[in-house]
């Protein structure tokens, strides 16, 4: 298959952000220099989620390093951002390459900052365990939806990633100073309490995408 035969899936973005964020790319995309390319930005959103990941193992000694994290997320959401916008503003598109590099940049760096996270003690374990397989699943029925209907989803509902980087980077900083949560007369770890409730939410969204995308199918494809 050429380039000239491939045809991209359009992009659905309903998150919150969506419409600012979009603004607001176009805008720091119209002003990179062009020696930095998007192959340079894909590299920082890669290397920046690497670091998070090691910068939650170390804040297990050392809370101070949850500080990191946060910069590296957000070097993480600009890199990660940034590259496919700059290509489209300066028409350097690569669909298919730019797909695949990115979307396999983003499965390994989740599973370097959930590795991270439960190296921290912050978390056990299981529900970082659990966090990353709610994320592999909801990235796969993406994927799978982008191939058989057409349409790449970038969010599910008013959730995308930078509203998750949000809500983690917001979730550092209360963690610096309140790591433990009380419930029912209990203390449990409060990401361990995020956590599960992000495992849960996260089966919700996947359960309730994949019966609308098959019924949709099942709509298209009826045997006669």
């Amino acid at each position: 298959m050429t380039q000239k035969q491939f045809v991209g899936a359009p992009r659905v973005h309903t998150a919150l952000t969506a419409a600012a964020e979009k603004r607001l790319l176009i805008w720091l995309a119209r002003r990179t220099p062009r020696a930095v390319g998007p192959d340079h930005l894909t590299a920082l959103g890669f290397a920046a989620q690497l670091l998070a990941g090691a910068a939650y193992a170390l804040a297990g000694r050392d809370a101070r390093a949850l500080a990191l994290v946060n910069v590296f997320l957000f070097l993480n959401w600009l890199g990660d951002s940034l590259d496919g916008t700059l290509a489209r503003v300066r028409e350097q598109q690569r669909p298919r390459y730019g797909f695949y590099v990115d979307h396999l940049a983003d499965a390994f760096g989740a599973l370097a900052l959930m590795g991270g996270l439960a190296c921290s003690g912050f978390v056990h374990a299981p529900v970082a365990a659990g966090m990353l397989a709610g994320y592999y699943v909801l990235a796969i029925e993406s994927y799978l939806a982008t191939y058989t209907l057409g349409r790449f989803h970038l969010s599910q509902g008013i959730f995308g990633p930078t509203e998750l980087r949000f809500l983690l980077m917001l979730g550092n900083a209360v963690l610096f100073w309140r790591p433990y949560a009380s419930l029912f007369g209990r203390q449990f770890l409060l990401f361990d309490v995020g956590g599960i409730v992000a495992v849960a939410g996260m089966a919700a969204m996947a359960v309730a995408t994949g019966a609308r995308h098959t019924a949709a199918l099942y709509r298209e494809e009826t045997l006669r």
